[in-house]
């Protein structure tokens, strides 16, 4: 074979690469990305922790204990002291490729899909530009702003759904073991869904299917400290859900078998199974998911978060809508893919902007923050001790201004526990109920706080600076202000 004839055979691949790799940057472009925010004040924490032990003394059980069962932390911080890049830039790198072997599971499992190029295109890029789209009751999206091991679990257990559609059970299985010590609960959906697919012959009966319950779930009895901080998460009582979020719940399933149809009558049998599976995928779980949340005396089981199968469900259908929209509606015509793409992505950045207006839409590695809380949080980081306690609003996340960045992912300090999302780790790990309570009712009235409460916090916990919004309290001495924030000294 001639060097020209390699570099020929070489050519798609290459083409396909650069392609996903635009994909992705155009992903990226239209979600966001967002260091620090909501959950990544667990993740980040911990990664940071792991690169330096003297890290949160005080506090790092809060998101400690829950990492045990998880490679994601220890694999990002190797892949930092492997590289030698900024923890900034590391993070940053993984959540470029995070995307991209997203965007590539669904490629490939297009490809067995479709048969033209435009329609697995389509298919792809459909998932691409709704990244951010809320998956119907369950406080997700299909990928999140910052790097999560959710992501990375779901990379691995499309490329498992690819394996199995090929037959291959052992690199499937390979595969979904590493989305398991990535995100366990993912990983227990990628599992479910990837033996429903290969029953070839037959949808699997619920007897049969009831083999894939996780076991092994913790049933210790609830204490009133856990169910305050259960019942901060309205999506662990399918009771709350709204009409809406139900009909969020089951309309991708009937058009799922919509296009099952559709494929039969096409003569594509690999897209009508990989529908029909997703239905009977679908019905299952929810019918696990009405079992464990909604009598009373399993409420230890609802952390299990089991309706989030729907996120599953919503990536494949968004990819399975538009390799069909691609192959019956937009074709080649370039006008068409502009008339459908265009408004969606506006739309989908738009949202984002209100998700987070006091923030800047990308907030890249070596940029300086223009939020005035993250400022804030980085004065701190910079110029306060290393073992300091700090005290916050319980609800800081929500505070206008704030847009949901954790304290502890960005300060590099201890805090006292808050009510937005500390609430969520607790849930998840009784243990820390108690201590999460008895924190969280110490700065209960926090916005009539005067100088004395602050007092009462340093000698019940050894709370030695506070932070405060704006008008601030009177006789405090704050090293550190801007617009919105002060950073001050508990004397």
């Amino acid at each position: 074979m001639t060097l020209e004839s390699k570099l020929l055979d070489g050519h798609p691949r290459i083409r396909n690469l650069t392609l996903l790799g635009l994909l992705t940057t155009f992903a990226i472009l239209i979600q966001g990305y967002h260091p620090g925010l909501e959950d990544d004040a667990f993740y980040l924490a911990a990664i940071k922790r792991n690169l330096n032990p003297a890290l949160f003394p005080h506090d790092a059980d809060f998101f400690r204990i829950q990492f045990q069962a998880t490679i994601f932390d220890k694999l990002i911080s190797f892949s930092i002291r492997l590289t030698h890049l900024p923890i900034s830039w590391t993070v940053f790198l993984w959540q470029f490729a995070s995307i991209l072997l997203i965007l590539w599971g669904c490629w490939q499992i297009s490809r067995r899909c479709f048969s033209a190029a435009h329609a697995q295109w389509a298919a792809v890029t459909l998932v691409a530009a709704l990244l951010t789209i809320p998956v119907s009751g369950t406080a997700i999206s299909l990928a999140d702003q910052y790097l999560h091991p959710r992501t990375l679990a779901t990379a691995a257990v499309l490329a498992a759904i690819v394996a199995t559609l090929e037959e291959r059970r052992l690199p499937a299985g390979i595969l979904l073991g590493l989305a398991f010590v990535t995100h366990a609960i993912m990983a227990a959906f990628g599992v479910s869904f990837c033996i429903f697919l290969a029953w070839n012959k037959r949808a699997p009966k619920l007897a049969q299917a009831a083999l894939l319950l996780p076991l092994g779930w913790i049933f210790e009895p609830a204490s009133d400290a856990w169910r305050q901080a259960a019942a901060s998460r309205a999506f662990y009582f399918l009771g709350r859900w709204h009409w809406y979020e139900w009909l969020g719940a089951f309309a991708p399933l009937l058009l799922l078998w919509g296009f099952h149809s559709i494929a039969l009558r096409n003569g594509s049998l690999l897209l009508a199974r990989l529908a029909s599976r997703l239905v009977y995928f679908g019905i299952f779980q929810t019918v696990v998911a009405l079992v464990i949340m909604l009598p009373p005396r399993l409420e230890r089981l609802r952390p299990f978060e089991p309706m989030r199968y729907l996120h599953l469900v919503y990536l494949l259908f968004f990819l399975l809508a538009g390799g069909l929209i691609g192959q019956y509606i937009l074709g080649k015509h370039v006008y068409r893919w502009l008339l459908l793409f265009v408004p969606l992505v506006f739309g989908m950045f738009y949202a984002q902007r209100q998700m987070y207006p006091s923030t800047e839409h990308l907030e890249l590695p070596g940029s300086l923050p223009k939020n005035d809380w993250v400022q804030a949080f980085a004065w701190i980081r910079q110029n306060t001790p290393t073992d300091s306690l700090f005290a916050i609003d319980p609800f800081y996340m929500q505070l206008p201004g704030e847009d949901f960045h954790g304290f502890r992912a960005l300060a590099d300090r201890s805090v006292l526990a808050d009510y937005v999302k500390d609430a969520g780790m607790v849930a998840r790990v009784p243990r820390l109920a108690p201590r999460w309570k008895r924190e969280v009712d110490a700065a209960s009235g926090w916005n009539s706080f005067q100088p004395s409460d602050f007092q009462r916090l340093k000698v019940s916990f050894g709370v030695n600076w506070v932070v405060l919004a704006r008008p601030g309290v009177a006789g405090m001495t704050c090293p550190y202000q801007n617009r919105r924030v002060l950073v001050c000294r508990v004397e």
